[in-house]
């Protein structure tokens, strides 16, 4: 890879960085992204998956506009469990000071919470609530943004969310003896709790998210936040952005012997693609469904459950596994399983990470399965950035009450 200046993507902000942020469960980069577009400064980024670290190196390391991040950021490959930032951080040890840092974020894990898994819940070892409170409590960030699945929000989680904020603003929760505990709280303010839905913001895919956003008490006293609103009044559709692709990976065989099968196969993708998105027009488009990493304890990648196989077939696409890319696909001679299947072509990590919102420009380190996990399990950055505009909006204005005064 080469470094590159363009302004898109991952690259749409400023060297400087007026606000900071450490980021826990960092995974590939989605939501680091999204809050750098949206002008944070990472100070490090936490995560455990070795291939997820080395994504993160590599393009800290390869883009421009990161540069910033490759002075100040540490990639920490470390269980959260174990982080502890005043002692971790090297590069800008200089800069964290209790009180003083301005976004504590992470997407802790999915699993105790998802639809897809057993929901256990606090039950579940994978719980990393609490230890994002601790870090609250160690940090005092100015402000706290914590992503999930939507079913955290499920009423059978009720009882855990209540918990979850007593910690943070002061309140009561039912404690597993069924007895009310009474918490004073970390002083902070749970401003919202939502669910964003992904397409609203120009991601081709169906992906709620549920997101508590928190302020410090001094930071939010007089002010009031604004949760996001969509950006895409209509939403992309998955042929709308994949074609582009599509065109490219069937394009290198349009001069040679599959010349004939390259062009009808693209060409009924595409057809199949935009009958979907004409069927569904009003009712959401022709998007994706649920984009999921999947565990490492299972086999090799593919597009998720039965259902949403069958989702991804009305879209032309072949859920059964994830294709080559375009060079292996050619050295490999793999096209009648990539491209030319009967049930459509098989996506790319390239394109899987198109469906999750990833900029153009943004690699991923691995085999296979091990990139395409990453993408799947992503936080999609056009979402992650909206919610980070919405805190900076808050964070600015309280800068400037605390300048006038």
């Amino acid at each position: 890879m080469t470094r590159t200046n363009d302004s898109t993507g991952a690259n749409a902000v400023s060297a400087e960085r007026e606000f900071t942020s450490i980021e826990i469960c960092a995974g590939a980069g989605g939501q680091a992204i999204g809050l750098h577009q949206a002008g944070f400064g990472h100070l490090a980024l936490v995560e455990i998956d070795q291939h997820a670290v080395k994504t993160l190196e590599l393009n800290i390391e390869d883009h421009e506009v990161w540069a910033w991040e490759r002075e100040h950021c540490d990639v920490l490959s470390a269980d959260v469990k174990q982080f502890e930032p005043f002692r971790d951080l090297r590069k800008s040890a200089g800069l964290l000071k209790p009180g003083e840092l301005d976004l504590l974020a992470g997407g802790v894990p999915c699993p105790p919470f998802s639809h897809a898994g057993k929901q256990l819940g606090k039950d579940d070892e994978r719980d990393l609530f609490p230890r994002m409170l601790e870090l609250v409590e160690t940090l005092k960030p100015r402000a706290v943004m914590i992503e999930n699945v939507r079913g955290i929000m499920d009423p059978k989680f009720s009882d855990y969310r209540d918990y979850i904020q007593a910690k943070l603003q002061g309140g009561t929760y039912l404690g597993d003896d069924g007895q009310f505990v009474t918490e004073e709280g970390l002083g902070y303010t749970v401003s919202k709790w939502g669910v964003l839905e992904a397409s609203d913001f120009g991601v081709p895919q169906l992906r709620p998210r549920a997101i508590l956003v928190a302020f410090r008490n001094d930071i939010i006293k007089d002010l009031k936040y604004e949760w996001p609103t969509a950006t895409h009044e209509d939403p992309v559709s998955v042929a709308d952005a994949l074609e582009a692709s599509m065109h490219e990976r069937y394009g290198k065989y349009f001069g040679g012997v599959h010349s004939e099968k390259a062009r009808e196969a693209y060409n009924r993708w595409l057809a199949q693609a935009r009958k979907r998105d004409a069927e569904l027009k009003g009712k959401g488009g022709g998007i994706a469904p649920t984009l999921v990493g999947g565990s490492k304890k299972h086999g090799g990648a593919d597009l998720g459950p039965s259902r949403a196989k069958a989702s991804w077939k009305q879209l032309g696409v072949s859920g059964m596994g994830v294709a080559n890319d375009i060079d292996t696909c050619a050295e490999k001679q793999t096209e009648d399983r990539d491209l030319f299947g009967p049930d459509g072509p098989m996506l790319t990590v390239r394109q899987a990470a198109i469906i999750q919102g990833f900029p153009a420009e943004w690699d991923f380190f691995g085999g296979k399965t091990a990139q395409y996990r990453q993408v799947g399990n992503a936080f999609p950055p056009p979402v992650a950035r909206a919610v980070g505009e919405s805190i900076i909006d808050v964070l600015r204005a309280a800068r400037e009450r605390e300048q006038t005064q």
